[in-house]
């Protein structure tokens, strides 16, 4: 299952099933063929592109997001924190995702994260968030976590979170050519920390 997983920059990644999964699409190319379900964790320029996404759906493309994401989506089916839903061979849940500590990501506008139950590997996507109680309910096969401390984990805080989540597997994001992002040494320092705890992944950005 891992190696279905692409980064596409940023905080967007693929998850080539099938089901094809992506996950906030932003400055993506126009796919070969359409998503079959999209997921967008928040409304922020940077994760909610509705150009994007027009990109990648078509008639039978599952957008799904929080209410504030449908507000700017088309056809976007909202979900709850703890709300699931069952499409094809994929469970989604979703998961709150906020900042206690940093004004960015208020618990208030409602921010996901997501697992999503594919192939018997759940993968957890954390979204914009700083580390929060709730991630502890989850044991994930495979995490992915933020680390450019921008209202969202800092290296030491998701190296933290690796240690509470035990995944086998974790992929950083929010790093890279994003001006927002954190950088590849904050990438690198990330695996050298976390890399007692999981198997730590550095995707190459797939364009």
């Amino acid at each position: 299952m891992i190696d279905r997983i692409q980064w596409l920059g940023h905080g967007s990644f693929v998850i080539q099933g099938p089901p094809r999964i992506y996950i906030n699409p932003w400055r993506v190319a126009r796919g070969d063929q359409p998503a079959d379900i999209i997921l967008i964790s928040h409304d922020h320029y940077d994760h909610c592109s509705q150009a994007d996404t027009n990109k990648l759906r078509d008639a039978h493309t599952l957008v799904i997001g929080n209410e504030r994401v449908a507000r700017e989506i088309e056809g976007c089916t909202v979900i709850r924190p703890w709300q699931s839903m069952t499409e094809d061979r994929v469970c989604i849940k979703a998961v709150p995702a906020y900042s206690p500590n940093d004004w960015r990501h208020p618990v208030e506008e409602g921010g996901l994260g997501f697992v999503i139950s594919l192939n018997l590997y759940d993968i957890y996507y954390a979204g914009d968030t700083q580390l929060i109680p709730e991630m502890m309910n989850l044991h994930p096969d495979i995490a992915i976590l933020p680390i450019d401390g921008r209202g969202t984990m800092t290296v030491d805080e998701a190296v933290e979170a690796v240690h509470q989540l035990k995944p086998r597997w974790v992929i950083p994001s929010n790093w890279g050519s994003h001006p927002e992002g954190a950088s590849r040494l904050e990438a690198q320092a990330f695996r050298r920390q976390a890399e007692s705890y999981a198997e730590v992944l550095l995707l190459e950005q797939t364009l």
